[in-house]
């Protein structure tokens, strides 16, 4: 895996039940790159970071629950929260699902 971008500011973090946070996240993404020739692997990537939830009342609520965080730039990525920490981790084949999957 290969860093490819590092991305840090404020988004809005959004959860199932319709509830919204502002928060400050940090986030690197990896992608898959094939060892001969270098080119990129299609959707095969790794997302990992840290979102700051001192904001969230309850973030042990939030952990392995689906989770959309909007950044700044106005991307949506789908991600889960890995402990009430903040930590994010996100791997597999890119924003959906394949059929291998």
């Amino acid at each position: 895996m290969k860093l490819v971008e590092d991305a840090a500011g404020v988004g809005e973090l959004e959860g199932c039940g319709g509830s919204a946070y502002r928060v400050p996240y940090r986030i690197s993404r990896y992608q898959g790159m094939l060892v001969g020739s270098g080119m990129p692997v299609p959707g095969v990537h790794r997302l990992e970071g840290a979102l700051d939830l001192a904001g969230v009342a309850d973030p042990a609520s939030l952990v392995g629950e689906p989770l959309t965080l909007t950044l700044e730039d106005g991307r949506a990525i789908a991600v889960r929260l890995a402990d009430a920490g903040g930590r994010i981790l996100v791997e597999g084949h890119g924003p959906g699902r394949c059929s291998c999957c």
